[in-house]
C-alpha cells in the first residue's frame, strides 16, 4: 500500500471544492517552529493531527503545535482510563491514515478517522496543518477544517 503524499491531499481537496491550500516548502518543517517561521504565523497557528488508539479504535486529535494533547480529556470523553488511550505507532499512524508521521493533515485520510478538535484553533483567524509531506503545509480557516474533518470540538489541552 503506497503512502499518500500532498498530491493526494491537493486532489482531495479538489474533487471535495475545499477552500484550503497546499503550500509547498524548499524545506522540511519538523518542528513548530520552524513550521511558523517557514509560513510566516505565529507558533499558535500550526496545527497538529496526532493518532490516538483508544481501546485499539483510532480517534485523530486535532490541537494548536504548542498544546501538550491531555490523553486523560480523552479518556474520559469515552469512558476509559487513560492507560487505554495509547499514541499510535508511526506504522499504525501510516495504515490507517495513510500518511507519516509528522505529515498528517487532519482529513483527506485513507479511511475516516473519528476526530476531536480542540476549542482553541477555531479562535485562529487562520491554521496551517499538515500538507500530506515533511515539505508541505496546508493553509486553512478553523472553521473549514472543523467542518470537513466532522471532528467534535473539546477542551484537548485540559488545563491549559
Amino acid at each position: 500500500m503506497n503512502p499518500l503524499n500532498a498530491d493526494d491531499l491537493q486532489a482531495f481537496l479538489q474533487v471535495n471544492a475545499i477552500p484550503a491550500e497546499i503550500l509547498r516548502l524548499p524545506v522540511p518543517t519538523p518542528t513548530v517552529e520552524t513550521a511558523a517561521q517557514a509560513v510566516g504565523a505565529q507558533e499558535r497557528q500550526i496545527v497538529k493531527s496526532i493518532l490516538f488508539l483508544v481501546d485499539d479504535q483510532p480517534v485523530l486529535a486535532i490541537a494548536c503545535g504548542t498544546a501538550y494533547i491531555d490523553r486523560r480529556a480523552i479518556a474520559d470523553l469515552y469512558g476509559v482510563g487513560k492507560k487505554r488511550v495509547k499514541l499510535a505507532s508511526p506504522e499504525e499512524v501510516m495504515m490507517l491514515s495513510g500518511y507519516e508521521v509528522g505529515a498528517m493533515p487532519p482529513f483527506g485520510h485513507r479511511q475516516p478517522l473519528r476526530s476531536l478538535l480542540d476549542k482553541r484553533i477555531l479562535e485562529l483567524s487562520e491554521a496551517f496543518a499538515g500538507g500530506g509531506a515533511e515539505n508541505a503545509l496546508m493553509r486553512i480557516s478553523p472553521q473549514e477544517m472543523l467542518r470537513v474533518s466532522k471532528a467534535q470540538v473539546m477542551d484537548l489541552v485540559g488545563g491549559a
